[in-house]
């Protein structure tokens, strides 16, 4: 078992007092353990380890400097359920895939992990779900309409099962069985159309990693499958996209700012069916919360840094 030493932390964070963990230099801010330090100009979130760190662009009271053994992606609710046009998905949601996809390769080429959390119960979830989610959930104003209800099938074609068969489909369709609401192991649970191959290659590959949740946030509670994964990796950097901006992206991210990640909201990889003020109070507080940007602002820094590995 390694042990600290008062001299060993000193090396670590500049103006330590040993006896309380606390630095007396101005720009740091935290403890030895967890702190961050004020740059004339941004901000250095490595901790102390500038090994491989990568300096990102930010559209306000940026750059940062991220270190990638201690950083990932999260990609929230990009689901079928969400998503498709036959169970009645967003197209705003289906229009910012390419996009997702594209920043998931640059973040796997950066050396950085790519984490999904998506809605995904069990029949000991549906037993523990409050009265109040499970009115949030239901299709026809019944219990028996929510999490957990047969959803039916639908009709698409062999060769794209991420639209609908139409008259204008001319080619061979399928039935898929669309299975219970947001049940673990469903179609309707599963990511839509790239990026359902995106996560089943990545975790086949060791890249991505999938955490089911059974609330909004998937840092809900005092430990969640993705928060554990977190803290086993000592992880503290997080960028964050997905559905809905200002829901399940919104909890997810406030949880994570609550448990003392850095959080990094990401626009062009987010949307939602709400009004658009909804949206504005996230970015607003999402800002103040951590950072808020496009990936038009990180791309290029990204995929300098892959090069350069």
């Amino acid at each position: 078992m390694k042990f600290f030493t008062a001299l060993s932390l000193v090396s670590l964070l500049p103006g330590l007092n040993a006896q309380a963990g606390l630095s007396t230099d101005p720009t740091v801010f935290g403890n030895v353990f967890n702190f961050w330090t004020k740059l004339s100009s941004g901000w250095d979130l490595t901790r102390g380890n500038k090994a491989g760190a990568i300096t990102l662009p930010m559209p306000r009271n940026g750059p940062i400097i991220i270190q990638p053994n201690k950083t990932a992606l999260v990609i929230i609710d990009m689901q079928n359920f969400f998503l498709h046009e036959s169970v009645g998905g967003d197209p705003l949601g289906r229009a910012i895939v390419p996009t997702t996809v594209d920043l998931i390769h640059a973040f796997r080429d950066a050396g950085m992990p790519v984490l999904w959390t998506n809605w995904g119960l069990t029949e000991f979830d549906l037993m523990n779900m409050p009265p109040a989610f499970i009115n949030g959930f239901t299709s026809k104003g019944t219990s028996t309409s929510s999490f957990g209800s047969d959803m039916g099938t639908i009709v698409v074609p062999k060769s794209d099962p991420s639209i609908p068969a139409t008259s204008q489909t001319k080619v061979a369709n399928m039935t898929i069985e669309v299975g219970r609401k947001l049940m673990r192991g469903s179609w309707n649970a599963q990511p839509w159309g790239a990026l359902f191959t995106e996560q089943v290659q990545g975790v086949a590959k060791g890249t991505d990693f999938y955490f089911n949740k059974n609330r909004l946030s998937g840092m809900w509670g005092p430990g969640t499958p993705m928060q554990t994964w977190l803290q086993d990796n000592s992880m503290t950097t997080l960028f964050f996209g997905g559905v809905n901006i200002d829901q399940c992206v919104w909890g997810t991210l406030l949880d994570s700012y609550y448990k003392g990640y850095d959080v990094i909201l990401l626009d062009d990889i987010s949307a939602t069916t709400s009004p658009l003020a909804a949206t504005q109070m996230v970015d607003f507080n999402a800002g103040l919360n951590g950072w808020r940007a496009n990936t038009t602002d990180i791309m290029a820094a990204l995929k300098a840094a892959a090069k350069s590995k």
